[in-house]
């Protein structure tokens, strides 16, 4: 049988380790020492290399034993693929952000990209210029997704109890809820909005999936009561302006609202205290395929290290 018939499947790999060590030293017995087995058990493999390649492989000469033609033709290709295979097999190098070449994608929404891709983006340039940042929508599966290495990242809130096997998941911030209007609403004077008349007003709504129904809908309904959603989008950096040009009330994250508010001239309110709106947490999830890769862990932790910044940054309804 000629090598180009060998199937790999059934093939005995450490013979491939054998034929390097007895062309390298040009001795049966020097080869054992070499890989450490017992003579005998090396001139059995060389037994069963030349069954398997049809050549003799190493023949006797006068100065010991020396390679077939054949053979002289295998050592450099043989040698290669094993230190190549020693290398994919061998524990990764240590992360060099500075040196690194790689591209990581990441699925989140317009909220977190504003909060957090700012300071993040900043520091990977500093220290990471290699490493490329590819943001993109959360799709409504994002465990699937993470699982078949479409998203390296996900940045999003986990509501509890939601089943994300194989999933690692680490909570970075929370936030909370607060109104946007514009200067000129009938409700603008208002620090904190009254019930009544946060029912009765008409209300934007961001829904990045296109369905109905959220936070304050829930709330809502836990006390038996129902607004008026005039709007729906699927972003939160579009609500602010329809805001600017309407009578509508949004709530929404209190940290973008910091953000838009100044800009847009829009006045920051609190929701009415019978909500008793929960806030959410950001969680940042990955893939158990992902975990233990040094890049990855080391861009884990620019995320984490930029959420705790933000978290520290004191906020406050003005």
């Amino acid at each position: 049988m000629c090598m180009n018939d060998v199937h790999l499947g059934g093939f005995d790999l450490n013979l491939l380790v054998a034929l390097d060590a007895l062309l390298a030293e040009g001795s049966v017995t020097k080869a054992a020492s070499r890989i450490g087995v017992t003579q005998s058990a090396a001139s059995h493999a060389l037994s069963r290399l030349r069954r398997l390649t049809g050549d003799e492989l190493l023949v006797r000469s006068r100065d010991g034993m020396v390679p077939t033609i054949r053979a002289e033709a295998m050592r450099a290709p043989l040698r290669g693929a094993l230190d190549e295979l020693m290398g994919t097999l061998s524990s990764p190098r240590p992360f060099d952000p500075k040196t690194a070449r790689l591209r990581v994608f990441v699925g989140t929404s317009d909220y977190a990209e504003l909060v957090l891709l700012p300071g993040v983006v900043a520091r990977l340039v500093r220290e990471a210029p290699g490493v490329e940042l590819r943001v993109l929508t959360l799709g409504q599966d994002p465990t699937s997704e993470l699982a078949a290495g479409k998203l390296d990242f996900a940045i999003m809130p986990v509501q509890a109890g939601d089943d994300r096997q194989g999933v690692r998941g680490r909570q970075i911030f929370r936030d909370r809820f607060v109104c946007i209007a514009r200067p000129d609403h009938p409700l603008a004077k208002k620090e904190t909005l009254p019930m009544p008349a946060f029912v009765e007003a008409a209300h934007a709504l961001v829904s990045p999936w296109g369905t109905e129904g959220g936070y304050v809908d829930d709330a809502l309904a836990r006390l038996g009561l129902q607004r008026r959603v005039a709007v729906a989008v699927p972003h939160f950096l579009v609500a602010p302006y329809i805001i600017a040009a309407s009578d509508l009330l949004l709530t929404m994250a209190e940290r973008v609202a910091e953000v838009v508010a100044g800009p847009l001239g829009l006045v920051v309110l609190s929701p009415p205290p019978e909500l008793e709106l929960p806030g959410f947490t950001s969680s940042l999830l990955w893939h158990e395929r992902t975990h233990d890769d040094p890049a990855r862990r080391w861009i884990r932790d620019v995320i984490v290290a930029e959420a705790t910044v933000r978290s520290r940054t004191p906020t406050a309804v003005a």
